[in-house]
């Protein structure tokens, strides 16, 4: 196998190596001349090669340092001598004048022409020089090698960048004048930004390749970013001139415009800067124009522009000016994270609107006229006068719907607000639930009314809805819940208005009624519902229970048993109001009611039923809460019978079956009828009212005919009594349906859940001493606060008083007076 042939590096001809003077100076001589020829653009006949060879002979010459000073020097001898004569004279007197704001429109055209052809030449000379120190330095290559890296000295490029900076744009426009290039540029530059502001249309691409030549030129020959002339020179000023345009321009707002035009109009302007930054001038001004447009012109304005008369905030939450809104809440986030003016506009107005409509539901409760001071009700007690009579409870009751229906459709307002103009701020959520919270329970109603819209809506307010509609319906009551902090006298009122529906059997839908208790166990605990689930509970044991008595009665073959066909509720005490399983009525026990033969001998027969599965319990009649279909038969003067199958309450059927023993013609008064019937005063007049005096239902005659009921009354079986219906149904007056509490009935609620919220502290201290064994006072009250919280607000002197009463019961001890503890007695 043949050998390859071994390689040698060549010296270097000894042409090369010299360093005669003459050789350099010849050499030289021939590449300034062609440097020359490339910055007059004659570059065409020149050979890249010979004038690399020129160059690396110099170098090799070991005069590389002399070559890069005289090409430094013929570089700003070239600019010197021309380039700045060509700038210079491209810059017209009218630039040089120094120009106020109220000067532009004058003098703008003129100006204008003179500053883009300066800019135009400035461009170009720019431009030209870049392109041909590009060439000069690749001619220049090795020596930048060598020079640059051995001697530590800029490239000839940078040096070539740094000659442009200053002999050019530092150099003097004029021998007399210290104005430079770069100031006019500067001042040049600002105008055209400024007749851009005020809307005319300016050479963007030919200000970008002036900012352009500032960023690419550096105050050292390092050229370190935070250096460069655009972030020394040009940036300070146009933030300066900003600052004050936007001061101007932000006062000039306000003064001519509403609040949403000022918004529309500073949107505007921050979008026209971002766009200024990215297209005209740099993206590293972007974040600082910001902080200008957020200081001057929002920071500075906002909370005035909130707060325009007839034109702010307010003005736009009245008539959901949705995009006015979104702009403000855009500026106002801007400068503040927390949206502190915009919030606090928002949240007052929510108030002052929620007042309105207490105010409003106040007006309806308590207008009406006072009752003459010689009225006298049935049971001979003469009626306060002066005091105001109340309205009629369903317009009392209408009037308590209407408000929780008006504070939905708020809340619906405010919710569209929230989403569409707020961008679901959660900040601002908080804020609105608070407002929406305070004058909620600003209404010491509110428990109550909202409690009496579920009783209507369950009722028949969700007849013909879908499960869907059904479902929004609960959850938007469930959403008002939220806000009462009262929810103890919530459950007290639901439970209430629950039980009527319960025992008449008003409710539209049981499934609306369970998915009602479902939708509050959710949100409030189990603790809250668990009363109310018990209520079902005994509607259910008590439909079994009277399926079970209904075969005992069969198999037991007594046909009075038979008569009459019973359904019972049987209710646990504990579980339902006060008010119904309670024998007492405004502190007097009132005697149980006398049923008829025919009834008692049936309810008799129920008891001996139940407690013979039951021993030891007791039933306890609650004749107020029940109902009772009765067959009756009218006799007509002309021998005509008719007969009518009547729904009524128990207490009606009590009071028309004394009439089966009343010989006809004949009449009962109100005071025999209440010593048979032993039904409480209150309730026989309301009975009374409903059979004798309501113009469709009139069973009875009442002498006289008024619409009051007074002792002496006299009553008579209607034989004349005509329906078109079979059944009849007999509604109580002011008394079938839920209802307004009156003053005395709130009164009697507020004592009775006072008592309810002791017994809750004292539960709740025992079980924190219990377990904690000691603790001192604020610790005590801290935890009480916080585990009640939920179910209501403990007033701090209640839960002092309760500790105080524990202490003398014994359950509780001081174990230390300062500061003040507790321990648990076991």
């Amino acid at each position: 196998m043949a050998m390859r042939a071994r390689q040698k590096i060549r010296a270097p001809r000894r042409g090369l190596t010299a360093n005669k003077t003459d050789d350099f100076d010849t050499t030289w001589n021939v590449l300034a001349s062609s440097l020359r020829e490339i910055h007059t653009k004659n570059a065409s006949t020149l050979s890249f090669e010979e004038l690399y060879r020129n160059a690396y002979r110099i170098v090799l010459m070991t005069r590389g340092d002399e070559l890069y000073e005289r090409v430094k020097q013929l570089e700003k001898d070239w600019l010197d001598n021309d380039v700045q004569k060509r700038i210079t004279a491209a810059i017209s007197s009218s630039l040089l004048l120094a120009k106020e704001p109220a000067d532009m429109q004058d003098q703008s055209n003129e100006r204008r022409a003179a500053g883009e052809k300066f800019l135009n030449v400035l461009k170009e000379a720019w431009e030209d020089h870049q392109l041909c120190m590009g060439m000069i330095t690749d001619v220049l290559m090795y020596m930048d090698r060598v020079i640059s890296t051995d001697h530590r000295k800029p490239s000839i490029y940078v040096t070539a960048m740094a000659l442009f900076r200053d002999s050019i744009l530092r150099s003097a426009v004029r021998s007399d004048s210290k104005t430079t290039v770069a100031d006019v540029l500067e001042s040049t530059v600002l105008f055209m930004i400024q007749l851009e502001r005020a809307g005319h249309v300016i050479e963007r691409p030919l200000i970008r390749h002036c900012i352009y030549m500032l960023e690419g030129l550096y105050e050292t020959i390092t050229e370190e970013e935070s250096s460069k002339l655009y972030l020394t020179v040009f940036e300070p000023a146009f933030l300066e001139t900003s600052k004050t345009f936007y001061q101007t321009e932000g006062r000039r707002l306000l003064e001519m415009a509403d609040a949403a035009t000022f918004c529309r109009l500073a949107t505007n302007r921050i979008t026209e800067e971002k766009e200024r930054c990215r297209y005209t001038l740099s993206t590293l001004t972007e974040p600082k124009i910001k902080d200008v447009l957020d200081e001057e012109l929002i920071r500075k304005n906002i909370a005035e522009v909130i707060n325009l008369e007839g034109t702010g905030v307010r003005n736009m939450l009245d008539h959901d000016r949705l995009d006015g809104l979104r702009n403000v809440y855009d500026l106002n986030a801007r400068v503040d994270k927390t949206k502190a003016a915009l919030t606090k506009v928002v949240q007052k107005r929510i108030v002052e609107m929620g007042q309105e409509i207490n105010s409003s539901s106040i007006a309806t409760e308590t207008s009406g006229s006072a009752p003459k001071s010689n009225e006298k009700d049935a049971s001979g007690e003469k009626k306060a006068a002066g005091k105001e009579k109340e309205k009629p409870v369903n317009q009392q009751t209408v009037s308590a719907i209407k408000w929780v229906d008006e504070i939905l459709g708020l809340k619906k307002k405010f919710d569209n607000i929230w989403e569409n103009a707020f961008l679901s701020d959660q900040g601002l959520q908080g804020s609105i639930t608070k407002s929406f919270a305070e004058f909620i329970n600003s209404n010491n109603r509110s428990s109550e009314y909202l409690s009496l819209f579920f009783d209507e809506n369950l009722k028949k307010g969700i007849k013909g809805k879908t499960e869907n509609e059904v479902d929004a319906l609960l959850d938007n009551g469930i959403t008002l819940l939220r806000y009462v902090k009262d929810k103890d006298l919530f459950e007290t009122y639901y439970k209430k208005h629950l039980s009527r529906r319960l025992l008449m059997k008003r409710s539209a839908s049981m499934d609306a009624e369970r998915q009602m208790i479902s939708k509050m166990k959710m949100e409030v605990g189990n603790q809250f519902t668990q009363r109310l689930e018990s209520m079902f509970k005994d509607m259910a044991i008590s439909d079994d229970l009277t399926s079970s008595y209904k075969d005992h009665a069969l198999q037991s073959g007594d046909p009075d048993q038979k008569r009459v066909d019973l359904e019972i509720n049987v209710l646990t005490s504990t579980m339902w109001p006060m008010e119904i399983m309670s024998s007492t009525r405004d502190g007097e026990v009132q005697l149980p009611c006398a049923f008829p033969k025919e009834i008692e001998t049936v309810k008799q027969s129920f008891e001996q039923f139940y407690l013979s599965k039951h021993n030891g319990r007791k039933l306890s009649w609650q004749a107020s809460m029940g109902t009772a279909d009765i067959r009756a038969t009218f006799t007509r003067s002309n021998g005509k019978v008719q007969r009518h199958e009547l729904n009524v309450s128990t207490f009606a059927m009590v009071i028309l079956m004394l009439f089966n023993d009343v010989p006809a013609g004949e009449s009962l008064t109100f005071e025999e009828i209440q010593a048979r019937t032993r039904i409480p005063d209150h309730d026989l007049i309301r009975n009374l009212q409903s059979l004798a005096v309501a113009p469709k239902t009139r069973v009875l005659k009442k002498e006289p005919m008024s619409k009051d009921v007074k002792p002496t009354d006299k009553f008579y079986f209607n034989q004349d009594f005509q329906s078109p219906f079979m059944k009849v149904r007999i509604g109580v007056v002011s008394g079938g349906a839920n209802k307004v509490e009156n003053q005395d009935q709130r009164k009697e609620t507020e004592k009775k859940m006072n008592d309810e919220r002791g017994a809750s502290i004292e539960a709740a201290v025992v079980r924190i001493m219990k377990q904690r064994k000691t603790l001192n006072h604020s610790q005590l009250m801290n935890e009480v606060l916080t585990q009640l919280s939920a179910r209501f607000i403990p007033d701090v002197n209640m839960v002092k008083r309760r500790i105080e009463s524990l202490i003398d019961r014994e359950y509780l001890e001081r174990v230390s007076e300062d500061p003040p503890a507790y321990g648990y007695i076991a």
